[in-house]
């Protein structure tokens, strides 16, 4: 897959090296109108259950004072995250209703998931806006980085003025940063599992950039924008102004 090419005087975020932490990057650098997002306010990531003791010195290099996990309760007792010593809120917010092993059982769509993610766990979308209002700098992750996390960053950053085509750049990443190796093994325990799964692959390894526009796309029809989404969960005015000052930096 092609990620979208960024556009001129775009400048691609620096990903921090964090050992054992997978898909971890900041998402400053994106064009929003004549300016961009801020560095060193608002990362994410797969899961952070395999950092070792060098992973965990350079996630302190971060000053990261929020950690905001995406994952249901099963998850995270399955892979806690190592994180014990980092002075750091950590907020749970279960986004998916329902077990992630349900999505592959039911065969479902990326363009599905989202679809109902956006639906179903609106509450949770706007407790995840609020963490990153309540503390910066702030990490957002679930155990990929790539679908509930990809999500969620993305409603955040196009409702705080970020333009379409970076925020579609910005998941369309993921995909370029899941380790092959792991893509692999993955897909295959899966498939023991779900032999006859049309989406399995999709759903395990791959963000592409149509879906990413289809849901912006669908979130502008019926709301007006991802801005009017998040108002109409119950996000104030004052929020969203909030949320533009510290994501956005103004263009020179």
């Amino acid at each position: 897959m092609t990620e979208p090419a960024p556009a001129p005087g775009d400048a691609l975020p620096p990903d921090p090296f964090v050992s054992g932490a997978m898909n971890l990057r900041d998402v400053g650098g994106l064009r929003a109108g004549s300016g961009s997002t801020r560095h060193g306010v608002l990362f994410r990531s797969g899961n952070l259950a395999r950092l070792d003791a060098d992973g965990t010195r350079a996630l302190a290099e971060l000053r990261l004072r929020r950690i905001i996990d995406l994952r249901a309760d099963d998850e995270v007792a399955r892979e806690p995250s190592r994180i014990s010593g980092l002075d750091v809120v950590t907020q749970r917010v279960p986004l998916f209703l329902g077990s992630v092993e349900s999505f592959f059982r039911d065969d479902l769509s990326l363009d599905e998931m989202y679809r109902r993610l956006v639906d179903d766990s609106s509450a949770g979308v706007v407790a995840v806006v609020r963490g990153i209002l309540a503390d910066q700098p702030v990490l957002v992750h679930c155990t990929v980085g790539k679908d509930r996390t990809g999500v969620t960053i993305a409603l955040t950053l196009a409702a705080a003025g970020v333009d379409a085509e970076a925020v579609v750049g910005d998941y369309a990443r993921t995909e370029g940063l899941l380790p092959p190796r792991r893509n692999r093994r993955i897909v295959e325990m899966l498939r023991t599992m779900h032999p006859e799964a049309v989406h399995l692959e999709d759903l395990a390894t791959r963000s592409p950039a149509p879906v990413m526009r289809a849901l912006l796309d669908d979130v502008t029809h019926r709301y007006g924008s991802a801005e009017e989404y998040l108002r109409a969960h119950g996000l104030a005015d004052d929020e969203i102004v909030e949320l533009r000052r510290v994501l956005l930096k103004p263009g020179a």
